[in-house]
């Protein structure tokens, strides 16, 4: 403890100005006194200062450190490069804005009777033409072309009425978060 006290300053300020960097600096004095500790009998301590012996194994740290860090980086460069990442923050908001419309999309489809949603999966989205969706379900082709057309008509009733009920309530939440409190006070008073 007093080799430390009387020496890590000047081992300290030797590695530093070897390597121009303090916590550079500091690992390596860490290590100068644990090799000191390891090769404590071979040192004669009665030969006067012992802040040569220390300078001496800081000069081995250092450039051990040195070769460690050209290995280290030569076994980094031998790698290949890694591979961008992209940001998946906007492919999560589309898959959340297309679970949303799916979503409304499969609510106004319920609505059908079963036999139009069979033809509108088969046509609209599975995309077969009328004479394979009318094998599939096994009926006759005019009737896949009278389902589908049915379902279309009844879709967009049902969008219609869904786009009406949802309106009101944007409408009112966008008035009610428009108007000030003293706007809603003076209207309520008149």
């Amino acid at each position: 403890m007093t080799l430390f006290r009387e020496h890590s300053r000047a081992v300290y300020n030797h590695c530093f100005r070897i390597v121009g960097d303090w916590s550079v600096a500091e690992d390596c004095v860490s290590l100068v006194f644990l090799e000191a500790w390891r090769l404590r009998d071979k040192v004669d301590v009665h030969g006067g200062s012992l802040l040569p012996w220390l300078l001496g194994i800081a000069v081995h740290v250092v450039h051990r450190r040195h070769r460690v860090a050209r290995r280290h980086q030569g076994v980094l460069d031998r790698l290949p490069p890694p591979e961008t990442v992209p940001d998946f923050a906007d492919e999560l908001v589309g898959r959340l804005e297309d679970a949303e419309r799916i979503a409304a999309v499969r609510e106004v489809v319920r609505r059908l009777p079963q036999a139009d949603q069979d033809v509108l999966a088969l046509c609209a989205w599975a995309g077969l033409d009328y004479a394979a969706a009318a094998e599939a379900l096994g009926v006759p082709v005019g009737t896949v072309r009278s389902r589908l057309s049915r379902a279309r008509r009844r879709l967009e009733k049902l969008a219609e009425k869904r786009r009406r009920e949802r309106e009101p309530e944007r409408e009112s939440w966008q008035v009610s978060v428009g108007r000030r409190p003293a706007d809603r006070l003076e209207g309520e008073i008149r």
